[in-house]
């Protein structure tokens, strides 16, 4: 039988010395999803093809907040959050909010069947070659970029996040 590292009375002590920690812990953990837009890297010229045909571009979107959410069907956490960014797309709608769902790699057939399976209605973007994640660095999915009414990227929120929470309403605000 090996002996313990603390006793029981010792580790009580450290459990309460934590206690106060927590919720600093945990607020951190909650934005550790966002990362700025580094202020000196340019913002990506970006064309795309809509999966209804149209063509559409980074440029046109000046004097409209927009997110950029690249996902793909295959990725769960993508799956998971794609329902309240549709949310927040229709109750941010009359404030010009532009909420894209940037498909990764992905045949149309399959985004299509993505889409019909979900009865999911955001407006989808196709990055057939990856060029547009590329651009924007994009290597974990979901990866939603930020971008102003000026046009210029803000932040970066990476991994799965609630788009119907008090912290994505703050983060829309920003732009």
């Amino acid at each position: 039988m090996t002996k313990p590292l603390f006793s029981p009375s010792r580790r009580g002590l450290l459990a309460t010395a934590c206690v106060p920690f927590l919720p600093a812990a945990f607020a951190a953990d909650a934005q550790a999803a966002r990362k700025e837009w580094p202020r000196r890297r340019a913002t990506p010229t970006v064309e795309l093809a809509g999966l209804d045909g149209s063509a559409w571009q980074l440029a046109a979107t000046r004097g409209k907040p927009v997110l950029l959410n690249f996902w793909a069907s295959w990725c769960e956490p993508c799956r998971a959050e794609m329902p309240a960014l549709q949310q927040l797309a229709r109750e941010h709608r009359g404030e010009g909010v532009q909420v894209l769902a940037v498909n990764y790699r992905e045949t149309e057939a399959a985004v299509r069947r993505f889409l019909q399976t979900t009865g999911l209605d955001l407006p989808v973007l196709l990055d057939r070659e990856g060029a547009a994640a590329k651009a924007f660095d994009v290597h974990i999915f979901p990866s939603t970029i930020a971008i102003t009414r000026s046009g210029r990227p803000r932040f970066v929120v990476t991994g799965e996040f609630d788009w119907s929470s008090p912290l994505a309403a703050r983060w829309l605000a920003e732009l």
